[in-house]
């Protein structure tokens, strides 16, 4: 990487700064700034001034001093060693930084996002001379237990392969293949660079049928998200928002996990730093850090860094799908990343637009959440990225800007609700105000697990939860004990839900996960109840009757008591509970 002289500083505002620069400079250009060589990127160009977007403290930085261009833009570097890793917004290894420099990062402090002094063994896939395009894998690294890293070629590298090295033990920049372009002969590494803010080719976009398991009831069942979906999770401080994407990174059915901590508090970054290492994944019975990277920008750092994380996390996100995997994105939160874009927006003097954001806002969100999806790869694998992305806004109010706009390009809202999480309900997603438009995409593959029962069964319960919010506003003004035994049974039976089926304890061994066979039955053990404890009231059965029935104790508890392998109990205890309440209604059997 060559570098050369572009400007000098004229003045500092900031995390941004304004210099004199030459004709050399380039727009989205990685520089580096000042005797301590800090990192930026220039994001405006006008006249003779440029304006640099610093990702470092820029704190004692003077007027005169150098500005020097690599003439390259902002890059991460994707190859073997970025499992398990942890990096900050611009992809410096974390761990290295706090070897060198204590617990606190130091200026101008650089390292190679890779290691390249460690060697992995490279087994080859393909043999030379051979034709060779954009994406094609042409070797394979071992890199954890959960995940095969397979070496691409560059999606710009197409010609003839006429060179492939033997299996054995090769350092990053060793130079494992050699293709002839028509440019020339071009030298293949175990690793390459791609610019953050340039999404990675691939050869189509497939559509979204297969949904993203999570484990989570009141998600799997009510709101489903597809793999290569987008879903947005607004909530008020302290309702979850952070539980929920580290109860889904744990146990959702992603082959690779990239979490993205953008702007939030210290203490919960810590959480996440220092709790994943420990959790075990449940698919490999080995740590969950060997199908996870994590992304750390505190609160406390750099304001600029915040705002590169995300691209930093999703382009890292679009090199494994590449290879062909399951990638889920946990941005937490994008709130922070849009502050941290007002912030940068005022500094260089822009017109805000609502409530102080940026007018690009909108733009940028899109540009981020339309980098997920369902696609085929260049080298014809079928792949996807889901992205999760978190929202704060202030007060809980989600009708704040950032809110508004992530609205427009998700199709999954789960919207976090206080006087849930207040009521230790957890998850607390809101069945009231949370929808899915991925039920229809995802439909096919639930009904032929559940036998063709899951669009009824879910339509049968959202029925009762509708009655039951149209009579919480009578038992309000009247009490309970005025209505009808039907009616009390649909208050009955939506608590029976809440409480047994969209309550879960993420701390409990057995209730944690939920496996989509047991959600299907526990459903219809709660429909099948309903539906023949409505005919028995019908006979003239009493509602007191029927809760003292013995397997009103197995339902509420059946959450707890079954677990997921424990699916010959489900099926009993349906049967049990139509045998109990068909004896009250004269059905036959």
């Amino acid at each position: 990487m060559s570098e050369r002289i572009v400007g000098t500083v004229k003045r500092v505002v900031g995390p941004v700064i304004e210099a004199v620069c030459t004709d050399d400079a380039e727009m989205l250009e990685l520089v580096y700034v000042g005797e301590h060589r800090l990192i930026g990127e220039v994001v405006r160009i006008r006249q003779r001034s440029a304006w640099v977007q610093v990702y470092e403290d820029t704190t004692g930085l003077r007027p005169g001093a150098p500005v020097y261009g690599t003439g390259e833009p902002l890059s991460v570097e994707l190859g073997p060693g970025l499992v398990g890793g942890i990096y900050d917004g611009v992809q410096r290894p974390l761990d290295v930084l706090r070897a060198r420099t204590g617990d606190f990062i130091s200026k101008g402090v650089h390292a190679p996002a890779i290691d390249r002094d460690k060697r992995w063994h490279f087994v080859p896939q393909v043999q030379a001379p051979c034709p060779v395009t954009g994406g094609m894998v042409i070797g394979a690294v071992r890199e954890t237990d959960a995940i095969l890293h397979k070496i691409m070629l560059p999606p710009s590298v197409a010609g003839e392969l006429i060179h492939i090295a033997t299996e054995g033990d090769y350092l990053v920049e060793d130079v494992i293949g050699r293709v002839r372009t028509v440019e020339g002969e071009t030298d293949v590494t175990l690793f390459q660079r791609w610019p953050v803010r340039v999404s990675r080719p691939y050869a189509e976009r497939l559509p979204q049928s297969q949904p993203l398991i999570t484990g989570q009831r009141v998600v799997d069942t009510l709101f489903p998200v597809a793999r290569g979906g987008v879903v947005v999770v607004p909530g008020g401080f302290g309702t979850g928002k952070t539980m929920i994407q580290h109860a889904l990174a744990k146990w959702c059915d992603a082959d690779l996990v990239v979490y993205i901590g953008c702007g939030e508090r210290g203490n919960e970054m810590t959480e996440v730093l220092t709790d994943f290492p420990k959790l075990i994944d449940p698919r490999t019975g080995k740590s969950l850090m060997d199908r996870t990277i994590l992304i750390a920008n505190t609160s406390n750092m750099p304001v600029a860094a915040r705002e590169a994380s995300i691209y930093t996390g999703i382009t890292i996100a679009e090199y494994f799908r590449d290879m062909g995997y399951s990638v889920a994105v946990m941005a937490d939160s994008t709130s922070r990343w849009a502050e941290a874009l007002r912030e940068l927006s005022g500094r260089m003097e822009e017109m805000p637009a609502d409530e102080g954001f940026p007018a690009y806002l909108p733009t940028r969100l899109a540009e981020f959440y339309e980098r997920a999806g369902m696609v085929k790869t260049l080298a014809g694998d079928e792949a996807s990225i889901t992205t999760i992305g978190a929202v704060s806004p202030p007060g809980g109010d989600f009708s704040e800007p950032v809110t508004q706009h992530t609205k427009r390009f998700i199709r999954t809202f789960w919207a976090l609700d206080k006087q849930l999480a207040n009521a230790r309900h957890y998850p607390a997603i809101s069945w009231r105000d949370s929808y899915s438009e991925y039920v229809d995409d995802v439909s096919e593959w639930w009904e032929k697990k559940t036998h063709g029962e899951w669009r009824s069964l879910r339509a049968g319960i959202l029925s009762i939860m509708q009655r039951e919010a149209r009579l919480e506003r009578v038992v309000k003004l009247v009490g309970a004990d005025v209505l009808p035994d039907s009616q009390r049974l649909v208050l009955d039976v939506a608590s029976l839900f809440k409480n047994a089926f969209l309550q879960q304890n993420a701390y409990d061994k057995v209730d944690a996960f939920c496996v989509a066979e047991k959600q299907y039955l526990m459903l219809k053990i709660i429909i099948v109840y309903y539906e023949h404890a409505t005919e028995a009231i019908a006979h003239g059965t009493a509602l007191a009757t029927l809760n003292k029935l013995d397997v009103m104790r197995d339902m509420m508890q059946m959450k707890f008591e079954c677990g997921n392998e424990d699916i010959p109990k489900l099926r009993d205890l349906l049967a049990r509970v139509e045998r109990a309440v068909r004896e009250y209604s004269n059905t036959p059997a």
